[in-house]
């Protein structure tokens, strides 16, 4: 047998494919932890106010850091959404590419800054006292996050005149686990059915948009290069060598990953791919901590299957993660056994969100964590005595 049989099998091992697995792995599991690490930070802060409210928090209100939960029709409408966008971008890409290339760059310097943060004030903690700079309208801000903001700008300007593959790597980074970090599942529920569109989503513009529109959008809009506002802005005055000197952008809404044994051959993963499964492991990281926290409180149910051992002490987070790896090296298995482009999510879902039902079940949290588990009760005005 030749060893082109084996090409999809040499492939997985690539360099291109290795580093997409490894970083889409580690952002989701730093985003996580930033996130947890975030929801802690707001507790011991409500713990310290002598104003706390004994009523329920409803599931869509934004929080005081900036975290936006999403509900039940969010998360129904959110495809819908997502495939308006997807087709604005598709027919008028061409007319609005220096607008899509301008919000995209806003948003990339917040959200890397946001990635950044830590290491800042890590950095900057012997010589600051962490207080609060004003800047009038605009905010209060500690000399860290303007050391992040700062070195964030620094990188978006860069990317914008060199147009360099790994900068842009690193502000779609920064984009998942920003979104990872700041949007909330609040249930097993809304999880179920935000995957289960997308996947839907996904699947229609990878395998079935090209009937109707006789391309394939979703890779389309994924791939196609914006101009360079800095070139626009240098024709607009008249500067050739500027012109000539802009490359043309491509925004980070993806990973890319070349090969380096392999000239021309890049490895890309949508952000979608990392961030909506992301989110899933957001929610059950979040869900493992207060059911630890809470065990002693609570006794939680009677689990199902009492003789499994393994499934009881393996948690939530780390099937997640192991369905994910599963997920995505299967996604990447038919890539390259097919040749053609995959819905990512057509595999990731399903290996993420079943072995999560079924364990939930088997344990006996599967009613708890599907109703919203962590909204505290509110406790009656008059206690009986």
């Amino acid at each position: 047998m030749s060893d082109t049989n084996y090409d999809w099998a040499y492939s997985l091992v690539d360099s291109s494919r290795v580093s997409t697995f490894l970083i889409s792995i580690l952002l989701i599991v730093y985003g996580s932890f930033r996130s947890l690490n975030m929801d802690q930070e707001e507790s011991q802060e409500k713990d310290q106010d002598s104003l706390l409210s004994t009523s329920s928090t409803p599931a869509n209100k934004q929080s005081e850091n900036g975290v936006q939960t999403i509900d039940s029709t969010q998360a129904m409408f959110l495809p819908i959404g997502a495939s308006v966008s997807l087709l604005v971008m598709f027919f008028f890409f061409d007319s609005m590419q220096v607008v899509f290339a301008l919000c995209t760059a806003v948003l990339a310097t917040v959200a890397f800054a946001f990635l950044l943060l830590p290491m800042c004030q890590y950095l900057i903690r012997p010589c600051s006292s962490g207080t609060k700079i004003s800047f009038g309208c605009c905010g209060r801000f500690t000399a860290a996050e303007l050391m992040s903001f700062a070195i964030s700008m620094g990188i978006v300007f860069i990317w914008i005149f060199t147009g360099h593959w790994l900068l842009m790597d690193a502000l779609a980074m920064g984009l998942c686990v920003a979104m990872i970090a700041f949007v909330r599942l609040p249930s097993l529920k809304v999880s179920t059915l935000l995957l289960s569109g997308l996947l839907i989503y996904d699947v229609f513009w990878v395998f079935f948009s090209t009937y109707i529109f006789n391309a394939n959008v979703m890779v389309k809009v994924a791939t196609r290069p914006a101009e360079n506002p800095v070139g626009i802005v240098a024709q607009k005055l008249n500067l050739p060598r500027a012109v000539k000197d802009a490359p043309q952008l491509s925004l980070p809404g993806k990973l890319v990953f070349p090969s380096y044994h392999n000239n021309g051959h890049f490895s890309m993963l949508g952000l979608g791919d990392i961030v909506m499964p992301g989110l899933l492991l957001c929610f059950v990281m979040r869900y493992d901590h207060w059911k630890k926290k809470h065990g002693v409180q609570e006794q939680p149910p009677k689990p199902l299957v009492p003789n499994l051992t393994v499934v009881h002490k393996l948690t939530y987070f780390h099937c997640s993660l192991i369905g994910y790896f599963i997920g995505l090296l299967t996604a990447t298995i038919a890539s390259e056994v097919y040749r053609a482009a995959q819905p990512a999510l057509l595999y990731l879902v399903p290996f993420t969100l079943l072995p999560l039902l079924t364990m939930a079940y088997l344990k006996g949290d599967l009613k708890r964590m599907w109703n919203e588990p962590f909204l505290t009760p509110a406790l009656p005005k008059y206690l009986e005595v």
